[in-house]
């Protein structure tokens, strides 16, 4: 059975344009979910509107849209008037522009779905502009309608279909400066940062997410086999704390034990600096080849 189609319009490229259709490209299916129960009777809760004032339950008929335009006083806003609020990127992604990929901002992603062609018909001009766009190092932006709300949408080609994902406003995102400007900028020598990078080298890998491991999700997963089977919880030890009071050089130097000694640019003796090590390797090494 194919999945079912999140949204459905036109993809347009200037005056080329071509049905497609969008897809989640997440999903959260797998997660462990838990559901609200009586815990007398087993039963599952569901969950009920509540009048703020009045305390009655509302019924889904009763239930509507309000804008809050001073404490309790709110402008309802139907739903018919809400569809009347027509903009062309309803049913259409029109490409507005190219940008280089390396240009947007990591914090601007949102979410990713699939973009492929409605069908037969449609499979031509999606190649197109899908083929056209995989010359480029650029990302199409475009607008989308999707929840009633407008978003940009970057677009770029993977595999034989496209990869489209919501683009946050400006004004979603939260000004670093609030967090960061408390930050000091303490003096810290060459030989930490040199051995901090060594440190980096060694653990340097390619990018793969077939080893991410939620294991969190697997212990969920442990928990609620075990109590359905009428196994015995045991609570997991505390992991210990470690000490607050650290020498960060210790610290370091401590980073690199047990590390292969090819790779390894640590300094000999307590206190020695990494670079003066290593150009004394090398000079001994020199002198052992003019002896030979």
């Amino acid at each position: 059975m194919a999945p079912r189609a999140y949204w459905k319009g036109t993809l347009k490229l200037s005056l080329v344009s071509c049905p497609v259709v969008l897809y989640p490209a997440s999903t959260s299916v797998e997660k462990t979910r838990f559901h609200m129960i009586n815990k007398e009777t087993g039963n599952r809760l569901k969950q009920q509107m509540i009048d703020a004032e009045t305390g009655d339950v509302v019924e889904s008929d009763q239930k509507g849209r309000g804008y809050e335009l001073k404490k309790g006083q709110y402008v309802e806003i139907e739903k018919e008037e809400l569809e009347a609020v027509q903009i062309e990127s309803n049913h259409t992604i029109e490409i507005d522009s190219f940008v280089p990929r390396a240009e947007i901002d990591k914090r601007y992603y949102n979410n990713p779905y699939y973009v492929a062609p409605d069908g037969k018909a449609a499979i031509d001009a999606f190649a197109v502009i899908r083929d056209a766009m995989k010359d480029e190092e650029r990302v199409a932006l475009a607008r989308i309608v999707l929840t009633n709300r407008e978003h940009v949408i970057a677009i770029e080609p993977l595999g034989k279909g496209l990869l489209g994902t919501t683009l946050r406003y400006p004004y979603e995102l939260r000004d670093e400066d609030d967090y960061f400007d408390d930050i000091k900028t303490p003096k810290i020598t060459k030989d930490m940062v040199e051995l901090a990078s060594h440190i980096l080298q060694t653990k340097a890998a390619h990018f793969d997410p077939s080893k991410f491991k939620d294991e969190y999700e697997d212990a969920l997963k442990a928990l609620v086999r075990r109590k359905a089977s009428g196994k015995p919880i045991k609570a997991a030890e505390p992991e210990e704390k470690p000490d607050n009071v650290i020498n960060l050089m210790d610290a370091l130097k401590a980073s690199l034990k047990g590390k292969p000694a090819g790779r390894r640019r640590a300094p000999a003796s307590r206190g020695a600096p990494a670079r003066r090590t290593a150009k004394k390797a090398h000079r001994s090494t020199a002198r052992q080849r003019k002896a030979g």
